[in-house]
């Protein structure tokens, strides 16, 4: 069943802050830059921009959104036909990515949910932490940083069948995302127009059906294409 059969498809429980320390953790892991002289002690990568990470955490929790990237990159040729489109397919059908889907709702900079609860949890642990940059003279940014041991439960969760999900899913969001800074993956983001015209403060709403019909064409173009090979 598509969620477009769903009565009110913004409607979702929302996720634990358990839940948003994984996603926020194996993001660090799997999309954080190298850090440099100068960064704390103890921290194996970092994602500076809050920006960024949100923008990271909207792919992550709405499989058809990154379903919608990997198409794109297909279309482009930047990604092998035959494997991605077999990815998309699972992104959109398989039901373990629709567990795994939560809205995010718009504001002025895009998908945005506050990430508070999610990152004392993760520094309670000595998992994650995070620094300001920046002062008086100009306007601070938070840098969100992995530590050496948010690195080992990282591994960790590679090896537990049910969490095991996010740490592949985030190389995923990786490959999409690429090093792109966070007002660009934005910019992405709203080119599609259930995104943009979602009104602030409500949930940005999916465009599963959409993708859906997209693959089709993509297929059946790929599919042409690879019977004119073999004739």
């Amino acid at each position: 069943m598509s969620r477009s059969d769903v009565a009110d498809e913004s409607v979702r429980p929302a996720p634990s802050v358990m839940q948003h320390a994984i996603r926020l953790l194996v993001l660090l892991d799997g999309c954080g830059e190298s850090v440099v002289q100068g960064d704390p002690k103890g921290c194996v990568a970092v994602i500076r921009a809050e920006l960024r990470l949100q923008a990271l955490d909207f792919w992550l929790r709405n499989p058809d959104y990154l379903a919608g990237e990997l198409l794109t990159m297909v279309e482009a040729g930047a990604l092998d036909t035959a494997e991605y489109l077999q990815v998309v397919e699972g992104l959109l059908n398989n039901s373990e990515p629709d567990l795994h889907w939560y809205p995010m709702p718009r504001w002025h900079h895009g998908a945005y949910e506050t990430i508070d609860d999610a990152f004392s949890v993760l520094s309670a642990y000595g998992l994650a932490k995070v620094t300001r940059k920046g002062g008086i003279k100009k306007t601070a940014r938070s840098q969100f940083f992995l530590t050496e041991a948010g690195r080992k439960a990282v591994e960790d969760l590679r090896t537990e069948k049910v969490l095991s999900w996010y740490t592949d899913q985030v190389e995923l969001v990786a490959l999409v995302a690429g090093a792109d800074i966070g007002s660009k993956l934005k910019k992405r983001q709203y080119k599609q127009a259930e995104y943009a015209r979602t009104k602030l403060g409500t949930n940005i709403a999916p465009i599963h059906d959409g993708v859906r019909e997209r693959l089709a064409a993509v297929q059946t173009m790929a599919a042409g294409v690879a019977g004119e090979g073999a004739s």
